[in-house]
């Protein structure tokens, strides 16, 4: 059963997704309430240093539900993850995320603001 919406969220994000030619998805962002992928994040100099990042990287499971446009072409959107503690000492106002499919960079999240509990 598909998700209709994220029970906790823990912040809002801008969500830039690729296009098919810059290597993102074929079939276009996503149309599920809920998409459900993997995610890692940027913490400074990982793409020059790290072989293979960012499939290399740790990943966590992250939930992404769009709130609508954002007049620059983002999407903004609530994000959650299926283990939030994993993720919360890296969240904070400007922190980038990569969107995984696989070893598939599918999008760029810059997170918002974080929903508090």
């Amino acid at each position: 059963m598909a998700l209709l919406e994220i029970k906790k969220p823990v912040a809002t994000a801008n969500v830039r997704w690729s296009t098919a030619s810059e290597g993102g998805r074929v079939s276009g962002p996503p149309t599920a309430p809920v998409y459900t992928a993997t995610a890692v994040f940027c913490l400074g100099g990982d793409a020059e240093t790290v072989p293979g990042w960012p499939a290399s990287a740790d990943q966590l499971s992250i939930l992404v539900q769009s709130l609508g446009s954002h007049e620059d072409g983002a999407d903004v959107s609530l994000i959650g993850f299926l283990f939030p503690d994993l993720a919360r000492p890296h969240l904070h106002p400007g922190a980038e995320l990569l969107i995984l499919e696989g070893p598939k960079v599918v999008a760029k999240a810059t997170i918002r603001d974080l929903i508090e509990e």
